[in-house]
């Protein structure tokens, strides 16, 4: 594989979310509550802090990039970015100006990692979007993007989103815009991540399955003639620190299975890293050894532990890994 990987893990942590309450505003976050994660994140010396995205989910779900704006006041150090934003859902234009506001403000800590969905079909139709349209409509939008980003006057002539004579200004802090990371498992959504993306964040697939996909991109790199300096490479992983694996399981498929509506539990075992902090090492190492360079952890489970998951995998997990980092 030719693909140009980063050296050193990093690992980061994605938006922690209560199960859904049958009065909203007694799940509504008290502000504090969503200041001290991020304080915990930063000073338990994570690299990064993701935020996930939902129009509509079985769970009450904040906006990504919202989200990002406020956790980067909290912090300057960590990197943030999105774990996928759904871009075929808006338009990508004002967009581009939310990105490169939250780029200019965060002076460059941010990654815009961009996907379909799919799963949650009526997102598409509540957004006036034909679902079948979606993966046309990311290849077009990231184009729209990184030609607005930058700062100077273009036009584009693209089946859903033209415009002509646009300069949008300021630009982003880093020339040329936030790298770009594509989501998604399917054939398609390699392809694209290999053809136009600067970055791949997978989700719900094996260490194999990983290995595997990223050769499917190397080949769409290389077929597209494209000389990358550097290609990254993230995963969204279920976590759960526990001194039973047993005990793990079940406290992140119950949590998992509310938010997806559905039964999580073999998905769940298959695909997270539970247990005993060595375990959860050497899951994480799996992934590594497929090609992964930055993690982001799903610490699954009952959300007022949320302080303790992020204590623990700090204090117990991280430094069975430190010769990765």
């Amino acid at each position: 594989m030719d693909l140009p990987l980063n050296k050193t893990l990093k690992i980061g942590v994605s938006t922690m979310h209560r199960r859904s309450e049958p009065n909203p505003v007694q799940w509504l976050p008290k502000i504090d509550e969503l200041v001290q994660m991020v304080e915990q994140v930063d000073q338990f010396g994570y690299d990064s802090f993701w935020c996930g995205d939902h129009i509509s989910m079985e769970i009450p779900f904040l906006d990504p990039l919202l989200q990002i704006a406020q956790a980067a006041v909290i912090s300057r150090r960590l990197m943030f970015g999105t774990c996928v934003y759904l871009l075929p859902l808006r338009h990508p234009t004002p967009v581009a100006k939310q990105v490169a506001t939250i780029d200019l403000l965060t002076e460059g800590r941010f990654i815009f990692g961009v996907g379909v969905g799919g799963e949650f079909p009526q997102e598409y139709e509540a957004c006036g979007v034909p679902r079948n349209e979606r993966g046309a409509r990311l290849a077009e939008g990231i184009g729209v993007l990184r030609r607005l980003w930058s700062g100077e006057r273009v036009s584009n002539d693209g089946k859903f989103y033209p415009f002509k004579d646009v300069r949008m200004t300021p630009p982003p802090y880093q020339p040329g815009g936030p790298p770009i990371w594509c989501g998604g498992r399917a054939e398609a959504a390699l392809q694209r991540a290999g053809q136009i993306g600067d970055g791949w964040f997978a989700y719900a697939i094996t260490p194999d399955m990983y290995r595997d996909g990223l050769a499917v991109i190397d080949n769409a790199v290389r077929a597209a003639g494209r000389k990358l300096e550097t290609f990254g490479t993230a995963h969204l992983l279920f976590a759960r620190v526990s001194g039973s694996a047993e005990q793990a399981l079940d406290e992140a498929s119950e949590h998992l299975s509310v938010r997806y509506g559905m039964d999580m539990r073999r998905a769940t075992k298959r695909y997270g890293a539970l247990g005993a902090p060595a375990d959860v090492a050497a899951c994480i190492r799996a992934y590594h050894d497929a090609g992964v360079r930055h993690i982001a952890l799903d610490l699954a489970g009952p959300y007022e532990r949320r302080h303790e998951q992020l204590e623990r995998f700090a204090n117990e997990v991280r430094p069975l890994l430190q010769d990765l980092m």
